[in-house]
């Protein structure tokens, strides 16, 4: 957190930067008002890079384009229906936006969106207080209607108004508040807490592409643990994720398991280290956090009570991947990302049989043909999920899973491990058995295939008379 005196002066030096500085003398000369809003002046506040530039405006959306236009590399009216022209300036990519005074009504999935008339309007009508400051341009005059700066030196998130006005008027900032909680470090203030929990079926409303473009913001910051914890303490996530809060399983006196909820938080926790140290300059890892989250989702309905009162969860990995696959299709995700999610849960429990007995070499090449291009998530995930207290045990794992991705990397280096094909294609097939394209070919390939895997590169020749063997020994 910086001092008001420094985020002042962070805040007069960018609005005193080109293009800003023009930007502001032709919405004046226009006869509009021009102010910088929310995040970009938050951040100066938190002492965080200020980066996307939002600016709130009295001009509507034609009178915007005419000021921004001459002075622009490039505009967009993408976001015209809601108030918003974007524009390239220089080096500076900005949003502009007409005040607004947007309210959902009772059963509409989108904001019904109304033009306001002030700027003291606009702000408290925002989300939280934190984000309803603005600093006016070019006068540098922080405007705060709300207590906004208060709330942020104390790093307490509250709502502008009432907060079962503010989440009436956009249900989805139930979420953002969960999403705020873990990016920015803040208590939700214990009125937000209970209108988030009495109003969740609000919810309803949202489209699962909006719900699912929050929970993406959520799981990207560095921390998502209190937001998730937001979610299921206020029963929100039984609506958008019912998989999460399921995890709570119960825990009786005879049967005793890990806590899989909280086994879970801790796995996506390491995942996330694991990822910032293997890849610190690469963005976010979405399907890796996604693989975490979710990876014990099938334990649930796969929980069964042995004799002699253990536990157990068989092909729970199998079931998860199933349930995840479902659960991501719902929030409209994009068919990329539902494939690796599901094929990493699915996954996720190969590796210890490892370390009960070493593979033979055919037994790496199937781990790595398997995971294919998943195998780097799969190392992560699969260390994450180590989540026991006992030392010594955690220390076999940790050198079993070692040894497996030095073995892979010794047998990459040997034979190109990442893209395993046999010795000879289709094409060769086909040429050297005198047959068309069919079920027949594709027996032939996958006959090879598992000799590839099982004894490595045979070389063209010997792969050729195998496959005669095979193919006469076929045909009697």
């Amino acid at each position: 957190m910086q001092s008001v005196a420094e985020a002042v002066t962070r805040l007069q030096a960018l609005a005193a930067s080109e293009p800003l500085a023009t930007l502001a003398e032709r919405f004046t000369a226009a006869g509009h008002e021009l102010a910088l809003v929310g995040g970009p002046v938050r951040d100066a506040f938190l002492g965080r890079p200020v980066n996307d530039l939002d600016f709130a405006t009295s001009a509507h959306p034609d009178d915007i384009i005419r000021i921004v236009r001459p002075i622009a590399d490039a505009h967009w009216e993408i976001g015209r229906a809601f108030g918003t022209i974007g524009a390239r300036l220089g080096d500076q990519t900005v949003e502009i936006t007409t005040y607004r005074a947007d309210a959902y009504s009772a059963d509409s999935r989108k904001p019904e969106v109304h033009f306001g008339d002030t700027l003291e309007g606009d702000l408290v009508r925002r989300d939280f207080t934190m984000n309803a400051l603005a600093l006016r341009l070019p006068s540098l005059t922080l405007v705060d209607p709300s207590g906004g700066l208060e709330h942020l030196l104390a790093r307490r998130l509250l709502t502008p108004g009432g907060p079962e006005q503010s989440f009436g008027d956009d249900p989805l900032r139930m979420l953002r508040a969960a999403r705020f909680a873990a990016q920015l470090e803040v208590e939700v203030d214990p009125a937000v807490v209970e209108a988030m929990a009495g109003m969740r079926h609000r919810l309803s409303i949202v489209s699962a592409e909006r719900v699912r473009d929050e929970l993406v913001k959520l799981l990207s910051t560095q921390r998502p643990r209190p937001g998730l914890e937001l979610l299921v303490d206020t029963g929100i996530a039984e609506l958008v994720l019912p998989e999460l809060p399921a995890l709570r399983l119960e825990v009786d006196e005879h049967a005793h398991h890990k806590d899989v909820y909280e086994h879970t938080l801790t796995v996506l926790e390491q995942a996330i280290d694991l990822e910032r140290d293997r890849h610190p300059e690469q963005p976010v890892d979405v399907v890796l956090r996604l693989a975490a989250l979710l990876h014990d989702i099938g334990k649930p309905a796969t929980k069964k009570v042995e004799s002699g009162g253990a536990v157990s969860f068989h092909h729970h990995d199998v079931v998860g991947a199933k349930l995840a696959r479902r659960r991501l299709t719902a929030l409209r995700f994009d068919k990329d990302t539902i494939s690796a999610v599901s094929r990493l849960i699915e996954l996720h429990l190969r590796f210890f049989g490892y370390s009960d007995a070493p593979w033979t070499d055919s037994g790496v090449r199937r781990y790595v043909r398997d995971a294919g291009s998943e195998l780097e998530r799969l190392h992560m995930l699969t260390r994450a999920d180590v989540t026991t207290r006992n030392r010594r045990k955690e220390a076999r794992l940790r050198g079993a899973y070692d040894e497996l991705e030095s073995r892979i990397a010794e047998l990459a280096e040997q034979e190109e491990l990442q893209a395993i094909r046999p010795d000879l294609d289709g094409e060769q097939i086909m040429a050297l058995l005198g047959v068309r394209p069919g079920p027949v070919v594709g027996e032939a390939y996958r006959f090879l295939l598992e000799q590839r895997l099982d004894e490595g590169p045979l070389g063209e020749a010997e792969a050729e008379r195998r496959l005669r063997d095979w193919f006469s020994a076929r045909e009697e």
